[in-house]
């Protein structure tokens, strides 16, 4: 069997991505489909996950729960997290282009290999304070802290209440309330 080298592989750039039709994410110029649609289980994961950070921050003015929006990293890297909070100043562009402060993805089928490690390592490089890895099969969240430059496992999460340091405030997130 004959495996292409990644240098063999066509790339594209941001100019590229914004043609596509459909749900694409763009990493260090690779395209990955989004699709099939999420599943029943990730869309209702992902409602109860943005309705509990939109109560926590409610409080907060400088922090922003947002649910997929393309966050452009640089020409060659545009990713849509499932659920995402951004703390500072929004503004009002196509695409994010600040670094999240804690993003969820959930597990799917066809993007958990993806999430455990290319955006894992993505979203350490590019400094995301805390990434929660969702398995709604499982009904387990991996909870990782940037520590360091590095992510740490904080806990396996299913019932258990954490806080969450966004800088300039702090939520507490109950994960019992995200499952079905």
């Amino acid at each position: 069997m004959i495996t292409p080298r990644l240098e063999d592989l066509p790339h594209y750039s941001f100019d590229d991505y914004v043609q596509w039709e459909g749900r694409w994410e763009l990493i260090c110029g690779v395209p990955y489909a989004m699709s099939p649609s999420p599943s029943i289980a990730h869309q209702s994961i992902s409602q109860h996950i943005a309705s509990q950070l939109e109560k926590a921050l409610e409080n907060c003015r400088e922090c922003h729960a947002l649910l997929p929006v393309d966050w452009k990293i640089d020409e060659e890297t545009t990713v849509q997290p499932d659920n995402l909070v951004v703390c500072g100043e929004l503004k009002n562009a196509a695409y994010l282009s600040k670094t999240p402060t804690l993003i969820f993805e959930i597990l799917s089928k066809s993007t958990a290999h993806k999430d455990r490690t290319t955006k894992f390592k993505l979203y350490e490089q590019e400094g995301v304070q805390h990434y929660v890895i969702v398995d709604p099969v499982e009904n387990i969240a991996k909870v990782y802290r940037l520590q360091d430059g590095r992510y740490i496992k904080m806990i396996d999460a299913s019932k258990e209440m954490i806080e969450f340091d966004l800088g300039k405030c702090s939520i507490q997130f109950e994960f019992a309330k995200i499952w079905l």
